[in-house]
């Protein structure tokens, strides 16, 4: 049994031989609302695994520097050692989520720009939004590796939105999270998969994500197998 270095909400971080290296293992747990709202969704690991190997290679052959080296079998990956920059990068095609709810804006709402968000990830303070100059002033990140992730971000939303229109999704929003490898440079880290992404159905708008768990939709897996066909 390899050496457990970390346990989140979704997946647990294992060693690997090389010290620059660890296994990802991909859980069917859920959880939602920071962790209030707790389940299992059958098959969730395998599916989101499989997807994230798919989107980062996607990603990475068109230049987005990620951690992803190789899937090992169906819930593990091979990824590059990082770590984790404390901040969740949220970038909106469409309002939606805690979005719409906080500023009482209709769902499905298209702006006439793209929206970026960055939040502190801490689970205790609820993750909450922070702007660039909290950033700095907390030491995460300077503004150049701000501006950096952005771009990166950006990078990333145009590659999947023309991925996922082409199979008959609408990408509405998503999050990421970038890390730093032993080099110091900036990767493309943890998964983007349902879990990570609102995704509707591009004639009926039925939701494709998580959003089926958040909202008691039920046919969860079946959405998740749906988005897995589809982009396979």
């Amino acid at each position: 049994m390899k050496e457990l270095m970390y346990e989140g909400k979704a997946k647990k971080v294992f060693k690997a031989e090389n010290e620059n290296e660890v296994y990802i293992y991909y859980k069917d747990d859920a959880t939602a609302f920071n962790g209030v709202k707790r389940s299992k969704i059958s098959n969730k690991g395998i599916l989101n695994n499989e997807i994230t190997e798919i989107l980062f290679i996607k990603l990475g052959k068109l230049g987005v520097k990620n951690h992803f080296i190789k899937r090992i079998d169906d819930r593990t990956q091979l990824c590059q050692k990082v770590d984790i920059i404390p901040l969740e990068f949220i970038v909106r095609n469409y309002i939606a989520g805690s979005m719409a709810k906080r500023l009482q804006i209709e769902e499905g709402t298209k702006p006439s720009n793209t929206i970026f968000e960055i939040c502190l990830k801490d689970d205790e303070l609820g993750d909450p939004l922070i702007n660039d100059h909290h950033a700095v002033a907390l030491n995460i990140c300077s503004y150049e590796e701000l501006h950096h992730m952005y771009k990166m971000a950006n990078k990333v939303n145009e590659i999947l939105s023309e991925t996922f229109i082409k199979e008959g999704i609408i990408l509405v929003d998503f999050k990421i999270e970038f890390g730093k490898n032993n080099q110091g440079e900036i990767l493309l880290a943890d998964e983007i998969s349902p879990d990570t992404c609102r995704l509707w159905d591009s004639e009926t708008l039925e939701k494709l994500d998580k959003d089926r768990f958040r909202r008691d939709l039920g046919s969860i897996e079946e959405a998740y197998i749906e988005i897995l066909k589809r982009i396979k």
